[in-house]
């Protein structure tokens, strides 16, 4: 789904909307792939940044239109037109992993459990797991889920490093989480 100024290809394309609050770093994360980056368009009359970024898969290359749509936020209602449709993948992301003392514990991490979403720790300033809901997302959408990359993605260098024995841990925690009971918290600040 190209928008109007945006050449076409002749290989299979997705419409991927990036959303969620300002400051959590969704600019960011599309913008560590280096091919969408110098082919940026924006288009003022929706308000949003649309990248496209192109994977090489085992079954041949695809491409995802990233929808970035930073700067919305202050028009919530806005945001459902870009996503309003039913049966779609969706991919919640944890972004900022590399921040050390980070605000979110692993054991408050259950949305997407209650909600049955696929979740991924990510950090887009260290590049860390940065395939995970593209992949994901393509395995879903081609519904193979033995589809792999062939070839890594350009990404910008990394901008931090992240610790990785602290993430081991973080990731130990959260997995020891996902066995708990849900607690019966009040989602409604979420939806």
């Amino acid at each position: 789904m190209a928008l109007p100024n945006q050449q076409t290809v002749d290989y299979p394309s997705f419409k991927l909307v990036i959303v969620g609050d300002g400051g959590t770093g969704k600019t960011t994360f599309v913008k560590r792939h280096l091919t969408g980056e110098f082919e940026k368009k924006y288009e003022p009359t929706i308000g949003v940044e649309v990248h496209p970024l192109d994977f090489y898969t085992n079954c041949g290359q695809i491409r995802f239109y990233c929808w970035d749509t930073a700067g919305q936020e202050k028009f919530g209602g806005l945001r459902d037109g870009y996503y309003v449709c039913e049966n779609i993948p969706i991919v919640l992301c944890g972004n900022k992993v590399d921040v050390k003392n980070r605000q979110v514990k692993a054991k408050q991490v259950t949305f997407h459990r209650k909600k049955n979403l696929q979740y991924y720790e990510i950090s887009a300033k260290s590049n860390y797991n940065f395939e995970k809901p593209f992949l994901y997302l393509a395995r879903k959408l081609a519904g193979d889920p033995n589809l792999h990359f062939v070839a890594t993605p350009a990404l910008a260098p990394p901008e931090v490093q992240i610790d990785l024995a602290a993430q081991q841990q973080h990731e130990a925690e959260l997995a020891a989480a996902a066995s708990q009971p849900l607690p019966d918290d009040d989602d409604d600040a979420f939806e």
